[in-house]
């Protein structure tokens, strides 16, 4: 985790001092909600319009992007970074579509940023995607880490 904290402080410093709003989503955003799994990534959301502008910032960190990546759950605009062997993917927040399994369509799952719960992350006051929008996304994904975080969130409800 400590990796995790210096990469959050870094991005999230980074993106205050350009004045670019952002929302805490994914793993971390369920680990603020009461989830105790292990933490891969750090996810956050930032206004479509943002992304190249933070993409020439980050720059010497980026792995993927900035661009459209499309795999079997997810097509969605995104940047991916290494910072200090810590990943972190900043995605566009308007765009975003996810497989839902069931229904075999894309549905369009836009982050709120109006939704958003002000929380202390890693010591820093931060917007964090709100439960209802969490939980809502991560019953479309498939994979026991989704279960494991709604069943967390909901048992600290």
């Amino acid at each position: 985790m400590k990796d995790a904290e210096k990469a959050f402080v870094w991005i999230s410093d980074l993106l205050r001092k350009i004045s670019i709003p952002f929302v805490i989503t994914g793993g971390l955003a369920a680990r603020c909600y009461g989830s105790t799994r292990p933490l891969h990534d750090i996810d956050i959301d930032v206004h479509d319009e943002d992304i190249k502008t933070v993409a020439a910032l980050v720059k010497p960190y980026i792995t993927f992007g900035p661009a459209i990546y499309e795999d079997e759950k997810w097509d969605l605009l995104a940047i991916t970074l290494e910072y200090h062997g810590q990943e972190i993917d900043i995605t566009g927040a308007e765009t975003p579509k996810i497989y839902d399994e069931i229904t075999k369509t894309w549905i369009l799952c836009p982050t709120s940023f109006d939704q958003a719960q002000e929380q202390t992350v890693f010591g820093q006051k931060s917007l964090v995607i709100s439960k209802d929008e969490l939980i809502y996304y991560k019953r479309l994904l498939s994979g026991d880490h989704q279960k494991f975080d709604i069943d967390s969130i909901k048992q600290s409800s």
